[in-house]
């Protein structure tokens, strides 16, 4: 059971809540890194919370299973002012490319 309850809710500052997202990732990323990949918090808006998976993640079959599955859950279900998470879909970029 989540340490905030219903009443608290409200009180809670965008800092808050994305301090405790951070923290719910922070106790994830072992569990990812041990397959490969990393994960990172890359914003909260509006409720939404938005991450980058990293490393092996990119181009995993299994990436809609980690997102939705372990890092949306947990989130959603410890910290109920997120209404959602969301995974940010970098594009290749060639000029940020290191080249040997």
């Amino acid at each position: 059971m989540s340490e905030y309850t219903e009443t608290n809710i409200e009180a809670r500052s965008k800092e808050d809540v994305e301090s405790h997202v951070k923290k719910i990732i922070s106790h994830l990323r072992p569990y990812i890194m041990g397959d490969g990949g990393d994960v990172e918090f890359v914003s909260l808006d509006d409720g939404i919370v938005t991450i980058r998976l990293l490393g092996a993640c990119v181009g995993c079959s299994m990436i809609d299973v980690t997102l939705n599955n372990g890092i949306k859950n947990w989130i959603l279900e410890e910290v109920p002012e997120v209404k959602d998470v969301v995974m940010v879909q970098d594009t290749f970029d060639q000029n940020s490319a290191l080249y040997y």
